[in-house]
């Protein structure tokens, strides 16, 4: 490495961080958690936690102290003594994140929750995963349109099971689940169903944290027409059908935790070692990582990028003439705008596939990215879960304004254009504090580096 290198420090997982946050809170006694990411969505879960009883206090070296409650979410009426008690209220605003986890580990405690979020999250799908915990007797009374926010939500806990539950719009919908799961009075079944499955590695990441935190489970796959035990860090694909959790109840115990540094958003500045004029090294990142956005060292090694990994000084991405790749990103959505925007800087066309479920994310993510990326000269041809990037010579010395819809994924992702010579203008800039409130400063650091 030489004095040339750019230097990042990653910031700390946003999927970790959610999940961690909750099995402390979950945990009854005191869990001291740090390196926790500060951004709103993070900030949106601590909200709903304390609103269901769990108490925070912020320490002096910048970890969290968690003091989870002895009988889990506690809702309005949760002891049975106040019928007309005032529901414990989770607002969400724009995390779908904290609504699907939140939402399911709400339904494992007792009492009433009302649940609610901003426009854009009143227009993301809930269906799935209430039906589903509606077969494990929680009850809900949607205020406005059935399977939406907002909505009332009566619980006694999760009842017994077994619940069946697809990867097919979100593994969030699981992966509350099984945070939920441990709390309940008796062992519960979930079944993966559907027709596919995406996002695994998400999943991964919860049962690591549950693991983490001595919550007790085991996973099951179908082999040779039985149910047997497999290791769950043996698996890479997940088949509809053929795999199941069983969850013990017990509950997790406390547990002092540090969150390691986060894939999705080291994802621009390692794009921007690709498509920049020198190399960028990311520290705080882990090799072994069970993050699925960790595959963008994959796809930028396959796109011809320069890549150095060693265990102490982090991922250092090398500049190189890029080629287009035709490649699968089911298993990592969130890096989709970050490789889409890479791909207008290479030679040949990209295509990315297995991706529909990017149209429910903050913004319908396959349709901004091809508005957005049009507007450089590229070609973009979009499918119905699949988009395909098809370079032209960028728009170098010219100022172009860019939509954000509001999405912080779309807003860092097209930062990366200012590498090319575009005077990146960003409607709404500030829309990056959902999960990395010091992105522009880090980002500035990256182009004065150039």
């Amino acid at each position: 490495m030489t004095n040339e290198t750019i230097i990042i420090q990653a910031p700390a997982s946003k999927s970790l961080s959610h999940r961690t946050l909750i099995a402390g809170a979950l945990a009854p006694g005191r869990s001291i958690i740090s390196g926790l990411l500060d951004s709103d969505d993070i900030h949106r879960t601590r909200g709903c936690l304390e609103a269901c009883g769990v108490q925070f206090e912020d320490q002096l070296d910048g970890s969290l102290a968690v003091t989870g409650t002895e009988t889990g979410p506690q809702g309005g009426n949760h002891d049975g003594k106040d019928k007309d008690a005032r529901p414990a209220q989770m607002y969400f605003h724009e995390s779908g994140t904290t609504a699907r986890l939140m939402t399911a580990v709400a339904a494992a405690g007792k009492g009433r929750f009302r649940a609610d979020g901003a426009p854009r999250m009143q227009e993301r799908p809930m269906k799935e995963l209430c039906d589903a915990l509606g077969a494990l007797g929680v009850s809900f009374k949607y205020e406005l349109e059935k399977g939406f926010l907002p909505f009332v939500m009566e619980t006694k806990g999760y009842g017994k099971g077994p619940v069946d539950i697809t990867l097919e719009e979100s593994s969030q919908y699981l992966s509350g689940m099984l945070l939920g799961a441990p709390l309940s009075a008796s062992e519960t079944i979930i079944n993966v169903t559907g027709k596919k499955a995406v996002s695994w590695p998400y999943v991964a990441l919860t049962l690591r944290i549950m693991e983490d935190f001595k919550a007790s489970f085991r996973v099951e796959t179908m082999q040779e027409g039985q149910w047997r035990e497999t290791p769950w860090k043996a698996i890479r694909k997940v088949e509809p059908g053929q795999l199941r959790f069983i969850v013990q109840p017990g509950g997790y115990q406390p547990t002092n935790y540090r969150v390691e540094g986060d894939w999705s958003n080291a994802s621009y500045f390692l794009a921007a070692g690709a498509v920049g004029k020198k190399p960028v090294n990311v520290h705080g990142v882990m090799a072994d990582s069970l993050q699925g956005d960790k595959a963008i060292i994959d796809i930028l090694a396959q796109m011809g990028a320069g890549i150095n990994v060693t265990a102490d000084k982090g991922v250092t991405i090398y500049p190189r003439k890029l080629r287009g790749i035709t490649v699968d990103m089911g298993k990592c959505p969130d890096i989709v705008p970050t490789v889409a925007v890479v791909a207008a800087s290479a030679v040949s066309p990209t295509t990315i596939t297995n991706v529909a479920h990017l149209r429910i994310k903050e913004s319908d993510r396959l349709q901004a990215c091809a508005d957005q990326i049009s507007k450089t000269g590229c070609e973009v041809e979009l499918g119905e879960d699949s988009i395909k990037i098809i370079p032209k010579p960028l728009k170098s010395g010219e100022g172009i304004d860019f939509e954000t819809y509001g999405d912080h994924r779309i807003a860092m992702s097209m930062s990366i254009f200012s590498l090319s010579g575009i005077d990146v203008k960003l409607d709404n800039p500030a829309c990056v504090g959902k999960s990395f409130p010091g992105f522009h400063d880090t980002w500035k650091a990256v182009l004065e580096g150039q």
